[in-house]
């Protein structure tokens, strides 16, 4: 279970998964070191399934390991864990204009705005000092 808790510091950069790549395979969830990152699903009936992994980005502590495995430095080779590509570093100051864009289909993101646009904008404040 992931520690529970304040912060004790923000971090550089957090990571958003772009919903367009995700094939929800969640290889990055069975890597996530703090748990936070869950699988979205939605059924549309006889039109479809649409699924897309989230990252709570209040959990998130930017350590990267859902983008790629730590490797030693005099090893050239990354050793990917999306094999979509469908997760990037954002500096924390910008994150909330990026899963505004990018976080989920444009019905979704304006459903969740607060939790998702709304928490990446409060974490940007944050980071920024600003009403501190």
């Amino acid at each position: 279970m992931a520690k529970q808790g304040p912060r004790k510091k923000l971090p550089a950069k957090l990571a958003v998964i772009n919903a367009d790549n995700c094939t929800g395979c969640e290889s990055c969830v069975e890597v996530c070191p703090v748990d936070c990152i869950t699988l979205i699903e939605r059924h549309h009936g006889v039109k479809g399934h649409e699924a897309w992994c989230e990252i709570d980005l209040e959990r998130c502590v930017g350590c990267e390991v859902c983008v790629h495995i730590p490797r030693k430095k005099s090893d050239p080779y990354d050793l990917k864990v999306c094999p979509w590509d469908a997760i990037e570093m954002v500096p924390t100051e910008q994150v909330h204009e990026v899963v505004a864009q990018i976080g989920g289909p444009p019905d979704y993101i304006q459903q969740n705005w607060d939790r998702l646009v709304g928490t990446a904008y409060r974490l940007a404040q944050l980071k920024l000092g600003v009403g501190s």
